[in-house]
């Protein structure tokens, strides 16, 4: 957590690949980095080599499984009352930005192969991490340049972006983030003379017709299921205007105003239906500003995933791993998906036929907001998780003690 990932601008992502290299190679991964050409990924919020990490036996002899991460973490934001970008252990919560969504994988990664290597335990499959970059919103994330490149290297991939929950993965919304630019003039806000303009008042009728979309976006619902935690409540789009960002002084107009919406796309809807209702809302919101310019640009996008549990036989074993790993009963388990996002979409069209789901975050631990936090015992159970997984042995039933 000390190495600072976020994104934006996710300049961190060089020191945290030379941080995996020194944990996985001692433990027999030979790490391979790739980097994402910046033509690709250059947006203005966006800076620094975009480095994804693929560590796997030098020697491939077993059919690859898959360990995706992304190594980025949403900004530390305000609000924290210990620091964001470090360790606090309290008992048994572990607080800082990254610990439940996702750094905190690593670590249980690292302990499931720690105690392989120890105990001599024979593998079913040769374990493949993939720490990939820019999954929190980035215009290209790095698991797509992997899959587009043909590097992901198997045909089955656990995804650790998800919850310490006993879940079997009904898929996910996909996410658009839309930026709006408003060009104004600037100008003594006390003399502006005949050509101030003040763009964030002008952003302000662009604004409005946003909203006025997301009332009519999240009418919408979702045939798929929702997690428990809605009480029966359905799955809706969502549109969020997440951030604006202009001006600097009382004293001066500000020339410029810049707004950030992010949408979450439904399965039953098309992302590009969904561009063009927020290419729609700009426009008749620009037609009632004074703006000199309005421009819109697409600066992160991750398309819906749909039944990634329907390929492939290894969600019964992922299923019996989590419940020896977490100590759940069977009849814990439901299906359901989500209105948050994933990148895996990307890999479905690269030949992975089999798409699991787990990991730390849970509804009450503050993932992407202050004291973010997981639990030394849910890095424990997941790490007998994955180690159940991967190694040769039949899961056993009962506590995994």
């Amino acid at each position: 957590m000390a190495v600072d990932t976020s994104f934006p601008p996710g300049n961190g992502y060089a020191a945290f690949a030379e941080l995996l290299e020194t944990l996985f190679v001692p433990l027999g991964l030979s790490c391979r980095r790739v980097e994402v050409p910046e033509a690709l990924w250059r947006t203005p919020e966006a800076a620094g080599a975009r480095i994804n990490v693929i560590a796997a036996p030098a020697e491939r002899r077993l059919p690859g499984c898959g360990i995706y991460v992304h190594t980025d973490t949403v900004p530390p934001g305000d609000g924290w009352t210990r620091p964001p970008l470090a360790l606090a252990r309290e008992g048994e919560r572990l607080y800082g930005r990254g610990a439940a969504d996702m750094k905190g994988t690593l670590a249980a990664f690292y302990a499931a192969l720690t105690a392989a290597r120890e105990a001599g335990l024979p593998l079913a499959f040769d374990p493949v991490l993939l720490a990939c970059t820019d999954e929190e919103g980035g215009l290209y994330p790095g698991v797509r340049y992997l899959a587009e490149q043909k590097l992901i290297g198997c045909e089955q991939v656990i995804c650790l972006n998800g919850g310490a929950a006993p879940r079997i993965w009904a898929g996910c919304f996909g996410s658009i983030d839309f930026a709006v630019t408003v060009t104004g003039h600037a100008a003594h806000s006390g003399d502006p003379g005949p050509h101030g303009v003040n763009a964030v008042e002008q952003a302000l009728p662009i604004a409005a017709a946003l909203m006025a979309l997301k009332e009519k976006v999240e009418a919408r619902t979702s045939a798929m299921p929702a997690p428990p935690h809605f009480g029966g409540a359905p799955l809706r789009a969502r549109l969020t205007l997440a951030a604006i960002h202009g001006g600097a002084k009382g004293s001066a107009l500000p020339g410029a105003c810049r707004l950030l919406v992010n949408r979450r796309v439904m399965p039953e809807e098309t992302m590009d239906s969904a561009l063009a209702e927020l290419e729609a809302a700009v426009a008749e919101g620009a037609r009632a500003s004074h703006a000199l310019d309005v421009a819109t640009r697409v600066v992160g996008r991750l398309d819906p995933v749909v039944d990634p549990d329907a390929g492939g036989d290894c969600w019964p074993r992922w299923r019996r791993a989590l419940a020896w790993g977490f100590g759940w009963p069977d009849a814990a388990f439901a299906r359901y998906g989500s209105s948050t996002s994933s990148d895996m979409g990307y890999l479905r069209a690269a030949g992975v036929s089999g798409m699991m789901l787990g990991g730390l975050s849970r509804p009450d631990n503050h993932t992407h907001a202050a004291d973010e936090f997981t639990t030394a015992a849910d890095i424990a159970g997941l790490a007998r998780a994955l180690l159940a997984y991967l190694a040769a042995a039949s899961i056993p039933s009962g506590d995994p003690a």
